[in-house]
């Protein structure tokens, strides 16, 4: 397994790391950073969340430099993505801090386009991500972020910062499942 590969898997092995600090309610106390409270143990989950996403970049660019891209790693980078996502989302959703309507858009997306890919790959095709794909997935991971880390960086501007980019999220995340789906009919139509 090539370096890439190793990196995306990293991102895998953190999300249960990530999980912990998130839902478990450790009482480490609570920090007041820039007009904003958080927990100690959600800023904990934000940096093992932020790390885990910086992997995502990181891979990427990694395989594309050394020329390691592989139909390995076209596959695994967007799943570790929407595995990332996926117990982000469905976490903070349980712990009433993301809309339930959003998740279920979101991650409705998610394996829509999953499903879209496992019918490629029966044909022997793999669908990389496209540059909306990608820039749907920096949104989503910026919206978790600003979440995590209860916006402390806006909360003293009064910038509900957090809630401006789930609905951005949202919209790139329709927008690039439609898109996938019109650029790959032709996988679609070959299966019926």
């Amino acid at each position: 397994m090539n370096i890439p590969n190793q990196i995306t898997i990293s991102r895998i092995i953190l999300i249960p790391l990530f999980m912990i600090f998130l839902l478990i309610p450790f009482n480490w106390g609570q920090w007041s950073i820039l007009g904003a409270d958080i927990p100690v143990h959600h800023l904990a989950a934000a940096i093992i969340f932020i790390v885990a996403a910086a992997t995502d970049w990181l891979d990427g660019y990694y395989a594309r430099k050394h020329k390691l891209v592989t139909n390995m790693g076209k596959f695994l980078d967007p799943l570790a993505d929407k595995l990332l996502i996926t117990a982000a989302f469905v976490s903070l959703t349980g712990l009433d801090m993301f809309p339930a309507w959003a998740a279920v858009v979101i991650l409705s997306r998610e394996f829509a386009v999953t499903g879209l890919r496992l019918v490629a790959s029966g044909d022997g095709e793999v669908i990389a991500a496209s540059i909306w794909g990608k820039w749907k997935t920096v949104s989503q991971i910026v919206a978790a972020s600003a979440i995590l880390l209860h916006n402390i960086f806006f909360e003293l501007l009064s910038i509900p910062f957090a809630t401006i980019m789930i609905y951005v999220a949202v919209i790139l995340t329709i927008f690039s499942g439609v898109d996938y789906f019109i650029k790959n009919k032709h996988v679609l139509n070959k299966s019926m």
